[in-house]
């Protein structure tokens, strides 16, 4: 028998001019709000795939302006919608573990971004088994950048931690490990992915996920269209 748990997606709207900026040049802000819209559709295609997993979206910024603003609009109806709160990016995910506990009540939680959208359905239900299933307390999936794509607790209410780990660093997942660590967990390590920061993430990604709308749209940043 599956076993349910919350599979929380930390995302903002993919509004151009705020959206995936680092990516421009080479990318003109519109583009690089088709790829981080793209990045969303296919994580969240992803997670609503994923046997037992209640999907819960903590959300910022205005849907109404973003790209693809209708597809992802649709998308969002099959998961459970919250708002991001909090005073910085560490505050906010903070509150999306305890939000997303207090809509689905004494269960384990894995939360990712909108990021890597090379996640497969496969791969998150491995990176919540050991907390679903295993009998650990905490997974932490390290990105190649120094930061995290992964989070999972059994008790999502250890999250507080998060409010004060420095985020956007490339100390951050080893900051996190020692915050998590500090509170009583053992993490459990899961895969290294990299995460879409610059072009050169967002090449790379594309090229170890060829289908998809996020390969297209960073294929037309190169003007080439991609079937």
């Amino acid at each position: 028998m599956t076993r349910p748990f919350v599979l929380l997606v930390v995302a903002k709207a993919p509004v151009a001019g705020l959206a995936k900026t680092r990516l421009c040049p080479p990318a003109t802000p519109a583009q690089a709000a088709e790829i981080a819209a793209a990045a969303l559709l296919d994580t969240l295609d992803a997670v609503c795939a994923v046997p037992g997993a209640l999907p819960v979206v903590a959300m910022t910024g205005d849907l109404g302006a973003a790209a693809r603003s209708a597809e992802i609009g649709t998308a969002l109806r099959h998961s459970t919608v919250i708002p991001q709160r909090g005073w910085d990016f560490g505050a906010r995910l903070a509150n999306a573990h305890a939000d997303a506990a207090a809509v689905h009540t004494r269960l384990p939680v894995l939360q990712i971004g909108m990021d890597t959208p090379q996640v497969t359905p496969e791969l998150l239900a491995a990176t919540a088994a050991p907390i679903v299933h295993g009998g650990h307390d905490s997974v932490l999936g390290p990105a190649a950048d120094g930061g995290w794509w992964a989070l999972g607790l059994a008790e999502p209410r250890y999250a507080q931690v998060l409010a004060g780990v420095p985020m956007s660093r490339d100390d951050t997942g080893e900051r996190t490990l020692r915050a998590l660590t500090a509170s009583g967990l053992r993490p459990r390590q899961a895969a290294l992915l990299s995460d879409v920061d610059i072009m050169a993430d967002a090449r790379s990604v594309a090229a170890a996920c060829p289908r998809g709308r996020f390969t297209r749209a960073v294929a037309a940043v190169g003007g080439q269209a991609v079937a």
